[in-house]
């Protein structure tokens, strides 16, 4: 392993005014996109969106430091025969691809699951690398309900990032360490923060012990927020001082850099969320954005699946990447979305 060089990439994907275009979805995910936008999953038509965004000069070359892929994608070629991966290569981004496969139900935890994909992954690993692939993803899910999670459901999720971080780095691939603390119920900011404390906690315990090397770690968490059912939902600067607050306490400086999701977060609250945080710098590791729909869901409305509308699409996305590399660097201000729409 030659960490100087994992190093310089990690460094590289969370470089000041730019992040990370997470086009990652699955096939079941990039469905239920489309039908929202009347438009039919077919391998040509994903080919077609995705080579629409990585061909968008604008936003890929200046606010854009690395795309993560979908097995399907990185082994497609655009239209013209060029393989998607040298147009990510060529617009100056660095391509990266999900490896894990999804989640099952985990025994003895009812409601609970973990991350699944760990078996042949190195092998898997060696032949992203040769394609062009010089980071990776694994995503684990907690979420919280009435008992959960569990302790066991952390420490299993932990425990798999770990094992999949340390094969990375043997590969010579920068792991995105992504452990994803759900949105989706009716808890407060001040349950998720105490969650999310949880989980950073055992994920960097876990690192500890495979002997990941965090100088070449990329973390991709969610923000301390209030649940999507919550009556109370916290304010911008209460979410961007307690999420602050919480990374200060869990993750270690040596970590080049943090790569937030937007988690189901509106376009303009993901944005506006970064944004304050940067208000409350020096920060002791880079700070930026590894959206998927919080920078697709507009591109994907202007395209809709129609060859006349890719310059409107590829303006969409221009536009989200923008705000969103403003952000990183505490820039932002809303009236710049009024001027655009």
């Amino acid at each position: 392993m030659n960490l100087t060089e994992l190093n310089k990439i990690a460094t590289a994907m969370v470089a000041p005014g730019k992040g990370i275009l997470a086009a990652d979805e699955s096939s079941g995910t990039i469905k239920k996109r489309f039908d929202a936008i009347g438009v039919e999953s077919t391998e040509e038509n994903r080919r077609d969106y995705r080579e629409m965004l990585f061909r968008a000069k604008d936003a890929m070359s200046q606010y854009i430091s690395g795309v993560i892929l979908y097995d399907e994608t990185i082994w497609q070629n655009a239209k013209d025969g060029t393989p998607l991966v040298k147009l990510i290569e060529q617009a100056g981004a660095i391509p990266g691809i999900k490896v894990d496969e999804g989640t099952q139900g985990l025994p003895m935890c009812p409601g609970e699951t973990v991350t699944v994909g760990l078996d042949k992954l190195a092998e898997r690993l060696k032949k992203y690398y040769e394609r062009g692939a010089r980071f990776a993803k694994w995503r684990a899910v907690i979420d919280i309900g009435s008992g959960i999670p569990s302790m066991t459901a952390i420490s299993v999720n932990a425990h798999a990032l770990a094992r999949y971080a340390a094969l990375c780095q043997a590969a010579q691939i920068v792991p995105i360490v992504e452990p994803e603390v759900l949105m989706d119920g009716d808890h407060d900011i001040e349950r998720c923060y105490e969650v999310t404390q949880r989980v950073l906690n055992k994920t960097f315990q876990e690192l500890r012990v495979q002997r990941v090397a965090l100088e070449g770690v990329v973390l991709k968490p969610n923000m301390a927020i209030s649940g999507k059912k919550c009556p109370k939902q916290a304010s911008v600067e209460e979410v961007a001082e307690k999420t602050i607050r919480l990374l200060k306490a869990c993750v270690p400086a040596a970590v080049p850099g943090i790569a937030f999701l937007s988690g189901g977060q509106s376009d303009e609250e993901a944005t506006a969320h970064l944004n304050a945080m940067h208000k409350l710098g020096p920060l002791p590791w880079g700070l930026t954005f590894s959206y998927g729909r919080a920078l697709q869901a507009a591109p994907q409305k202007a395209w809709s699946g129609k060859p006349e509308n890719v310059a409107a699409g590829q303006r969409a996305f221009s536009h989200r990447a923008r705000m969103n590399g403003l952000a990183s660097k505490g820039e932002w201000q809303s009236s710049l979305e009024q001027k655009a729409a």
